[in-house]
């Protein structure tokens, strides 16, 4: 099977344990580059954090963030697709979140510098808490998130242990139903988990497929690497869905193969796999 994009999750994936970049991983995009693939990064990271990451593969075109709320073009910061919340499910989803503590809104404002909204006097989680602080400067306090009606909200999202958010997901879902779409997930570089709270309309799938029209690949011609519950579409529905070793039970399930984890380079592997496949001569029809 030859294969014409590749999309690649950042962090548990493409990432160490660390965050960092390594020079194999990068190399290995280089490689992918080269043979011709479309390379497009899926993350659930903000523009703004994706980026540095961006430029340091030399990546151009497009990108998939906030789990495939936002579709930006790298070079611009411009938004080109978006699925933001209905600002008619803002209160609802907003007055659930506060529930179990102080949301998270964030905003499609990166001209402004300002990424996420959040509630002067508010009470966050410890865990939360520690995120704020390494990212003040792109977050703007006000005095009413329930009243802060905009119609370019990308998400509203908690952070705090999975014994507090997991029964919270489920709450969500009971009164929302399918007018929302929930991700729980690890929490890579802080303690705890994350739950977000999306529109129906998002995901990584929706928005890496609407790239893939756009340029006129197929489904079949789509490889995808992931780790993490927001991954799971995205592995299933692509011709190649490959799972970190390190990827939870979900994702493992969902792939249709499993490399080393990314302390081990796994994304190295996966690439690997995707490129012999890609260059794999056509299979010769018997004569007679």
């Amino acid at each position: 099977m030859s294969y014409r994009m590749l999309a690649l999750d950042l962090d548990g994936t493409l990432l160490d344990p660390y965050g960092q970049l390594t020079a194999s991983a990068r190399e290995a995009v280089a490689a992918a580059r080269r043979a011709g693939l479309e390379v497009i990064l899926c993350t659930g990271r903000r523009f703004r954090t994706a980026l540095p990451v961006l430029r340091e593969l030399g990546l151009e075109g497009r990108v998939v963030v906030n789990n495939g709320a936002v579709v930006k073009e790298i070079g611009s910061g411009r938004t080109v697709h978006h699925a933001y919340l209905p600002r008619s499910l803002y209160p609802e989803v907003v007055t659930l979140m506060q529930e179990q503590g102080s949301p998270l809104v964030y905003v499609d404002a990166y001209e402004e510098a300002t990424d996420i909204l959040v509630e002067a006097g508010g009470s966050p989680h410890p865990y939360q808490r520690s995120y704020l602080a390494d990212h003040a400067a792109h977050c703007r306090s006000i005095d009413d998130l329930g009243a802060a009606l905009r119609d370019d909200v990308i998400m509203c999202s908690l952070m705090a242990d999975a014994g507090s958010l997991a029964p919270l997901q489920r709450r969500a879902h009971e009164r929302l139903g399918s007018r929302i779409h929930s991700h729980l997930i690890h929490n890579k570089n802080y303690q705890g988990v994350i739950l977000e709270l999306f529109s129906p309309a998002s995901g990584k799938w929706a928005a890496l497929a609407r790239l893939a029209a756009e340029a006129g690949v197929a489904r079949h011609e789509i490889a995808a690497v992931g780790d993490d519950a927001n991954d799971a579409e995205l592995l299933r529905r692509a011709g190649l869905g490959i799972a970190m070793g390190n990827a939870v039970a979900e994702i493992r399930a969902a792939a249709d193969l499993v490399v080393r984890g990314n302390a081990e380079g796994g994304v190295v592997d996966a690439i690997e796999r995707v490129l012999l496949a890609t260059r794999a001569p056509p299979r010769r029809c018997p004569v007679g």
